[in-house]
């Protein structure tokens, strides 16, 4: 027995009192250590709560603890494999689940109960999360080892980079109808446009050949690793999902898959590792035999840190009304955990928006109009949005530390003509690197992209996806770098000839211990003869 459970395999009211319950088997004490050293030196005091009980056993333990007023965090340690209940050698080395009744999501054809940790979380009955929670969901000591040498990582290790202000979409072609689509992509542009502020940088991959932000369907699951890989702070999966593949990106000339279990030995996210948030079905479906999409990309040594994803199958209105949540959570209101993170983003999107709301509150004002006419069951939006709660679940240290940029004034004109120069100032409260650019807006074009027509099979046809992908997501015209100290600077961008429309002027200041981010709008106009317009996305 390790040291860590011989000291203590339930503290129940001990002093000083506990912040976070760990409920962990003990197979796994070892392998958990370097994790509990990392937290105490933060400041952490752990309850430890025995696995081998039913969920309603640990949860009256987790309760027990929470009479102190301390608790603040649950982490459960293990799988939530089904066959624990019969077998007592698979209990051992598991933490069970959770299985709720499911009311909407019966609807759209998901099964009669909704695999959740969230319950453990609810202390007052309410159905909702009263402290933050998450799932590591592992099999083996190796892989724990694997998941907190991540996580300790993340928090003392994060490299400089592009990545600290990338959030990369990867997005399916939803079919759940016109209507329903419209929603999700309706959504997307507007988490796009309005969610995330204009100094973050975003990429989009649409499995839909027929868009500008579609590569060769051919290449699309080694695009969506590229994603991956290249690193970034969200990485964001929009669409249909299974649970233990995403959906594939239909031609006329065949099928082509996104991503599935196969594909991860090929992710090395060793230049930032990204949160992964997957607004589908199933790929959270961590209560089963086969382990689902997200542990085994959690689970990989150099994949994402955290997934939060859901357990059964997931509907539209509610997975966009918590995508919006999530984005507000993070760039709004700041949440200096993971576990707060996702915790906020339950409670909030279970309001009902208050009429003096809807106008700060433009996009869940929008989506819940849509739904009140799309929805088959209408009159249950309050339920759906409450089954989402219980549905998806952190799989990832819910203590994770959040990093977020120092904020940076940014000050130029408002309009200028392309071919001129701009001159910016600003004031910054960090030295290190920094990199001014002009953007164009996300929601359109550098360049003009007329719609395919047809699908052309041809090699040369295919691979000219790929170039109009990148030239897609390059949304810079012009940028200036140089080292910088704490305090004022001013810079000079030459405005190229053909910029044009509504853009961004950015900042990214950054160096070993941090990073500041600004941006201000700017409208680039045309003069003379070579006078264009931008084109829309």
């Amino acid at each position: 027995m390790s040291l860590l459970w011989a000291a203590s395999l339930l503290l129940l009211g001990a002093d000083p009192i506990a912040d976070t319950v760990v409920v962990c088997p003990e197979v796994f004490g070892e392998a958990l250590e370097p994790w509990i050293q990392h937290r105490e030196k933060q400041g952490h005091q752990f309850a430890f709560v025995s696995n081998e009980q039913t969920p309603e056993a640990i949860r009256s333990d987790i309760r027990e603890v929470a009479k102190s007023g301390g608790l603040r965090t649950i982490v459960l340690v293990g799988d939530a494999d089904p066959r624990a209940t019969a077998d007592s050698r698979v209990a051992a080395v598991t933490t069970p689940t959770y299985q709720t009744a499911a009311k909407v999501n019966v609807l759209w054809g998901s099964e009669p109960t909704i695999a959740t940790d969230t319950t453990y979380a609810d202390l007052d009955d309410d159905l909702l999360p009263d402290v933050a929670i998450g799932r590591l969901s592992v099999d083996t000591p190796h892989q724990l080892t694997a998941i907190i040498n991540k996580i300790i990582a993340y928090e003392t290790q994060r490299p400089p980079g592009v990545w600290r202000r990338r959030v990369n979409f990867v997005a399916g072609v939803g079919g759940f109808g016109a209507v329903a689509d419209n929603v999700i992509e309706t959504a997307t542009k507007k988490v796009l446009t309005e969610g995330i502020p204009a100094a973050y940088e975003t990429s989009m991959t649409y499995g839909s050949w027929r868009s500008p932000f579609c590569p060769d369907p051919r290449h699309f699951h080694q695009a969506t690793v590229d994603r991956l890989n290249e690193g970034s702070l969200f990485w964001v999966y929009i669409g249909h999902g299974q649970r233990r593949f995403l959906d594939r990106v239909r031609t006329p000339a065949g099928y082509y898959h996104i991503l599935d279990t196969d594909d991860v030995d090929k992710i090395h996210c060793t230049n930032g590792c990204p949160i992964a948030i997957f607004l589908a079905c199933y790929t959270g479906s961590f209560d089963e035999l086969s382990d689902c999409l997200g542990e085994e990309m959690v689970r990989a040594a150099d994949g994402p840190v955290a997934a939060l994803c859901g357990s059964r199958v997931t509907m539209p209105y509610a997975m966009a009304v918590m995508g919006n949540e999530l984005m507000d959570q993070y760039f709004v209101k700041r949440r200096k955990t993971l576990g707060e993170l996702v915790m906020y983003t339950k409670r909030q999107m279970v309001r009902e928006l208050q009429a003096d709301e809807q106008a700060a509150k433009s996009t869940r004002h929008l989506l819940d109009s849509i739904a009140a006419v799309i929805s088959p069951a209408p009159e249950m939006l309050d339920e759906e949005r409450r089954e989402h709660v219980l549905m998806f679940n952190l799989l990832g240290d819910p203590l994770l530390r959040l990093d977020h940029p120092h904020e940076i004034a940014l000050t130029t004109v408002n309009e200028a003509a392309a071919g001129s120069e701009l001159r910016v100032s600003g004031t910054t409260s960090i030295d290190g690197q920094c990199t001014i650019e002009l953007i164009c807006r996300r929601d359109r074009l550098k360049n003009r992209f007329v719609a395919r027509p047809f699908f052309d099979p041809r090699d040369e046809a295919l691979s000219d996806y790929t170039t109009v992908y990148a030239q897609s997501n390059d949304r810079q015209w012009t940028n200036n770098s140089f080292e910088c100290s704490a305090g004022d600077f001013d810079s000079v961008l030459k405005i190229p000839a053909h910029a044009v429309g509504p853009c961004y002027v950015r900042v990214f200041v950054e160096n070993m211990h941090g990073f500041g981010l600004g941006a201000t709008e700017l409208y680039v106009r045309q003069t003379g003869p070579n006078r264009q317009v931008s084109d829309s996305n």
